[in-house]
């Protein structure tokens, strides 16, 4: 861990919200736009440890979910506007006023809803591995099927015997995945699901007005690329990107290389990645050279 958030509490009417910071660790000026981030079903904060590691140069904020991570369960059931909106203080209880956002496969869900709720609030969009909700064009019957159910955030073994099924992405990727776990509740497993019951973002993506940014997987077995064709016809404007050969998790697995073409999509200078200066990796080059 290169750069680790700062925790604190974000309570949202009777829901208390554990909210991470990571700031910005880079030698820029400091002035690029914070980054809100949303994370998929069942997904802690610190499962985007290492995403932070390696986009540095500005501030991320994220939170857990009611029932996830460090979050208490909810009391009652939420909906998607309800996220947004307690996204919304948090980043103003904190002096945020102006933020680009990502939002991962459910958490692109959320991320849709926000910039839609506060579009003065959001300079551009990244939308990853998602889809317009109930009306997206399903995937894998056998990846779906074990979607349903947190196991595989409870049972290491469940997962890594299930990781390519579920996710399209090789074997390779569990421990990255795994390493930074922390299991949900049932209860707000359950919620986080039925969050998204009847959701769908097709009513209002016509009426957004932001630069935004599509990447999917072309092996994701969760989310198909159809999905994120969808998006991009509906708003306007928009780009898309097919990582060739990822899966659902690429920000994970391809993590470099999806920061690349995040980093340019901001318009941003390019910035040597962290593990880069690594001395093992530098000693690696020398013996190889």
């Amino acid at each position: 861990m290169r750069n680790p958030p700062r925790i604190s509490y974000s309570k949202i009417g009777n829901q208390k919200l554990r909210t991470a910071i990571w700031k910005g660790t880079d030698k820029g000026d400091g002035k690029r736009t914070p980054l809100l981030f949303f994370n998929g079903i069942g997904a802690n904060l610190e499962i985007a440890q290492a995403f932070a590691d390696a986009f540095t140069g500005r501030d991320i904020i994220t939170f857990d979910m009611p029932g996830i991570g460090g979050s208490p369960d909810p009391s009652v059931p939420y909906r998607p506007w309800w996220v947004a909106k307690a996204a919304k203080k948090i980043l103003l209880k904190h002096g945020y006023y102006k933020v680009d956002v990502l939002g991962v496969s459910w958490g692109g869900g959320m991320a849709q809803q926000f910039a839609f709720q506060n579009q003065k609030m959001v300079h551009r969009l990244v939308l990853a591995a998602t889809a317009p909700g109930v009306t997206m064009v399903p995937g894998n019957i056998r990846a779906i099927s074990k979607m349903g159910s947190p196991k595989r955030y409870i049972d290491k073994n469940y997962l890594a015997e299930h990781f390519e099924t579920l996710y399209g992405d090789g074997s390779e990727g569990v421990n990255d995945f795994a390493k930074n776990m922390i299991p949900p509740s049932i209860k707000g497993y359950i919620f986080q699901l039925t969050a998204m019951l009847g959701w769908s973002s097709l009513p209002f993506l016509r009426f957004l007005k932001i630069p935004t940014l599509i990447m999917m997987g072309s092996k994701d077995h969760i989310v198909p690329v159809a999905n994120g064709k969808i998006l991009k016809f509906m708003i306007k404007g928009s780009k898309m990107v097919v990582m060739e050969g990822a899966g659902h998790l690429f920000l994970l697995t391809r993590r470099d290389a999806s920061i690349e073409i995040i980093r340019e999509f901001f318009e941003e200078p390019e910035v040597e990645m962290p593990q880069k200066n690594h001395p093992k990796l530098a000693e690696l080059k020398k013996k190889a050279a």
